[in-house]
């Protein structure tokens, strides 16, 4: 339950009355506030740089994968393709030791 609004604001008034005159130096983050700051760019500079090599590395073994399974259908189907030259020359002729009966 919250009180209602007009029992807050004197107390509001009272705070305001008490308080110090603004001072910028106080809320400054001054030279260590600076050093920190200049900590975490580097930090993250170095994250993202180390994300971008890890990336890199991913996709180059993705293309690498994908040109090898390339050249193993191109394989199969030379393979495939010269099978089937074969029969045709053979004129569908059985070869020795070639079971088709299976």
């Amino acid at each position: 339950m919250s009180a209602p609004v007009h029992l807050l604001a004197p107390l509001a008034i009272f705070a305001a009355e008490n308080q110090d005159e603004f001072d910028p130096n106080d809320v400054t983050p001054g030279v260590a506030g600076f050093i920190l700051t200049v900590v975490v760019m580097i930090v993250v500079l170095l994250l993202v740089l180390d994300m971008v090599r890890r990336i890199r590395r991913v996709n180059y073994r993705a293309e690498v994968r994908e040109q090898i399974a390339a050249e193993q259908r191109e394989e199969r189907l030379g393979a495939e393709a010269g099978e089937a030259d074969g029969e045709a020359i053979d004129g569908g002729a059985e070869r020795p030791g070639r079971d088709d009966t299976a």
